[in-house]
């Protein structure tokens, strides 16, 4: 049997459509469309039921489909298996991060990546949705809280610390807020997220908590674009010490309350490492997750240092 055919077959049941598995695999639907032809041609039977619609999995095809995706899973281990014999971690990581965090974080890192595992290859998917791991065949994710899907396994890389931070010359027009309770008078930048735009959390010295509403004419749905308008003058942002450490030390961007603890919802806020698999971790795999994990314990040194 060919397993292209089968792959192709369980990409089209998982993506709904012959077009995108064609986008999928930069390939052309018209080749998708033979590919599955074929397969039904070699069993036999209609795998699949066509309409201008939608595709519908035949009862044929659902029993098949089932068989098929443990199969290949079973083929895709045992291909791993094989290659973590060779020694140098090898292959495809399917990575998934936020679009701030990927692009302000990961992406720096790639270069040390690939001088430690040259024949490793990464689909890095930056997006803020929060995607299905299993379903869409990603092996890792770095998210900004923890997993609430209790099937993943994760590690706690790092504590967030969120700043309430503001330009210089914001600043020098408007005045500095002394407390947290005078943001009130400031046109502050928010985000839509349910539960960061409408108030800002602190905590001081005594661990007293204090909610202050916020309000502003600017929203944005990103932290790149929060960051950016903040240095730009246009108000002071609530955001993450991953995102704007390099401004705080820079002066770009000043730290309105350094003795002050800040959150858009809670005070335990986490970079988190996640994978799916509790057993058998592939070695390509593996070597990712080692390597972020070093790089950030390399980061804690280098602070503490």
């Amino acid at each position: 049997m060919d397993t292209e055919q089968l792959k192709t077959f369980v990409e089209v049941v998982r993506l709904g459509s012959f077009a995108a598995v064609a986008r999928e695999f930069s390939t052309d639907p018209s080749a998708v469309t033979r590919s599955i032809a074929a397969l039904e041609k070699s069993l036999g039977v209609r795998l699949l039921e066509r309409t201008t619609r939608r595709l519908a999995l035949t009862k044929a095809g659902a029993a098949y489909h089932e068989s098929v995706r443990g199969l290949l899973k079973d083929l895709q281990r045992a291909t791993d298996e094989a290659r973590d014999l060779a020694g140098q971690p090898e292959g495809v990581v399917r990575v998934t991060a936020s679009v701030s965090y990927g692009y302000s974080v990961l992406v720096p890192m790639l270069t040390a990546l690939r001088k430690a595992y040259p024949k490793l290859e990464i689909d890095l998917r930056l997006t803020d949705s929060i995607i299905d791991l299993v379903a869409e065949r990603v092996d890792v994710a770095l998210r900004l809280r923890q997993a609430a899907d209790s099937s993943l396994v994760g590690v706690r890389l790092a504590r967030i610390r969120y700043h309430v931070c503001a330009s210089p010359a914001y600043l020098k027009q408007h005045g500095a807020p002394l407390t947290p309770a005078d943001l009130v008078t400031h046109d502050c930048l928010r985000c839509p997220v349910p539960g960061y735009s409408a108030q800002w959390r602190f905590r001081d010295a005594l661990g007293m908590i204090d909610g202050i509403d916020i309000h502003g004419r600017l929203t944005m749905s990103n932290s790149l674009a929060l960051q950016r308008a903040a240095q730009e003058g246009l108000g002071p942002a609530l955001l993450p010490d991953w995102l704007v450490g390099a401004d705080l030390a820079a002066g770009r961007l000043i730290d309105l309350f350094p003795r002050h603890e800040a959150t858009p919802t809670d005070f335990d806020n986490a970079i988190w490492l996640l994978h799916t698999s509790r057993s058998y971790i592939p070695h390509r795999v593996r070597a990712f997750l080692d390597f972020i994990k070093r790089q950030y314990a390399e980061n804690l040194r280098a602070r503490a240092a």
